[in-house]
């Protein structure tokens, strides 16, 4: 291919790629990026999410039992087998029959119609116009300018910058999307990939809205936005030097050679562009690439969605119907304590509840003063693993996190969180 070609089809398609992740654009009297707006549309077929959902719970329940892959690992057996609750649960969703408590607006039609649907639509769409991202030069493009930034910091590589970026401006999926094709590729080691799923797959802005109009404080959306990001990035930066992180294994998929970005002398931008050159050169065409994404999106669509309908409700049935969280809130009582947070033993009963969903923590702090109200918000976004959607997307993926690696990085980000946060909020709010 000639050189002009390949610069042709680097600009092009990375131009595009952008387009469909990183651009808002108001349509229908919504403001997102393109992605969503495919993804809305498809929803807007009739009975789609029935449909699609049962479908595809159906189908990922039986997959694992079908392949013989259920058995392969002792948390591949248990998640096959806990997973089977998705089917009565699922069947609930679709037809509104089951217990009334299980069909409250948010318990079982919560997580179908907010997680399960959304999420693994997005995923196997996404994957048709991740080829752009990926493929075709970008991310390597980046890598060059970011790397002096990320590798001392959160010790990613540069092209990491591409999957934080995904992460706020589409959803965590997509860029555990992104995350898991580039590691598979073996541009990621599984230790970077580790740092990459659990520090920079947050919530989208469009869920930090929510969690800011709940918790009445709307009128300082900019603050919080940007106090959410940074505290989210200073904590990712901390974790990848604390356990279990800083013991993964620096080792490429399958024992891949790895493609390992290389420091740069001289002009960062000649460089940057001969690098994206030679990737996009190498690439298979747009129709073959686009068909091997959309075949392995929606594997991992298969994958996630017994997974979110199981453990997200599950997860809300402990979280509405046992005590457990108030026992559990209080190893993070001493943090709310020692900063000072207003009502402290709330704040951490509350905060505790975010393994299940990050939404959940917002309900209990809603009558509490502003400090504690906007510490819990930026918890909601910083903590990023829970049980509901994040952590199943995860254990979907080929990134190698063991169950109590989920457990010990979220109450090191909430514990961490905590202690940034809370300072920041006092100086801002008194």
């Amino acid at each position: 291919m000639s050189r002009s070609k390949a610069l042709t089809r680097f600009v092009v398609y990375s131009l595009f790629g952008i387009f469909m992740f990183f651009v808002s654009i108001d349509l229908m009297g919504k403001s997102t990026i393109p992605l969503d707006h495919v993804v809305t549309l498809i929803r807007k077929i009739p009975y789609y999410d029935s449909i699609y959902g049962l479908a595809l719970v159906f189908i990922g329940v039986a997959l694992p039992f079908i392949k013989g892959t259920w058995k392969k690992t002792r948390i591949k057996m248990f998640f096959s087998i806990i997973n089977i609750f998705a089917i009565p649960f699922v069947i609930m969703a679709v037809f509104n029959i089951g217990p009334a408590g299980l069909l409250e607006d948010d318990m079982i039609p919560f997580i179908f119609g907010k997680v399960v649907v959304p999420v693994t639509t997005i995923v196997p769409v996404g994957a048709v116009f991740l080829a752009f991202i990926v493929s075709y030069g970008l991310m390597e493009f980046i890598g060059i300018f970011m790397r002096p930034v990320m590798v001392p910091i959160f010790k990613t590589p540069g092209r990491s910058a591409v999957d934080a970026v995904a992460s706020f401006v589409g959803s965590y999926s997509l860029a555990l999307l992104i995350t898991n094709r580039v590691y598979v590729e073996g541009k990621y080691t599984g230790k970077e990939a580790a740092i990459i799923a659990t520090g920079f797959s947050t919530v989208s802005a469009a869920f930090m809205i929510i969690v800011a109009t709940t918790l009445d404080f709307m009128d300082h959306w900019s603050i919080y936005f940007w106090v959410s990001l940074v505290v989210t990035f200073i904590v990712t930066a901390i974790t990848a030097r604390l356990y279990p992180l800083s013991g993964k294994p620096d080792e490429y998929y399958e024992g891949q050679k790895g493609d390992v970005e290389q420091d740069v002398e001289g002009s960062k931008w000649k460089a940057a562009v001969e690098v994206a050159v030679e990737v996009s050169s190498n690439a298979p065409g747009v129709w073959e690439n686009v068909k091997v994404n959309f075949l392995d999106g929606l594997q991992l669509a298969l994958n996630m969605a017994p997974s979110l309908m199981a453990i997200g409700t599950l997860g809300l049935i402990v979280a509405k119907y046992t005590p457990i969280f108030d026992i559990v809130g209080y190893i993070f009582y001493p943090f709310t304590l020692i900063t000072r947070l207003p009502e402290p033993l709330l704040a951490a009963k509350a905060m505790s509840m975010s393994i299940v969903e990050m939404f959940l923590p917002a309900a209990p702090v809603v009558g509490t003063p502003l400090v504690t109200r906007f510490v819990v918000g930026v918890v909601c976004v910083s903590e990023i693993l829970f049980f509901s959607a994040s952590i199943p997307c995860i254990l979907a993926t080929e990134i190698p996190l063991k169950m109590r690696d989920y457990f010990i990085i979220w109450f090191e980000r909430v514990a961490l969180s905590i202690l940034i946060a809370t300072p920041i909020a006092f100086l801002i709010f008194g």
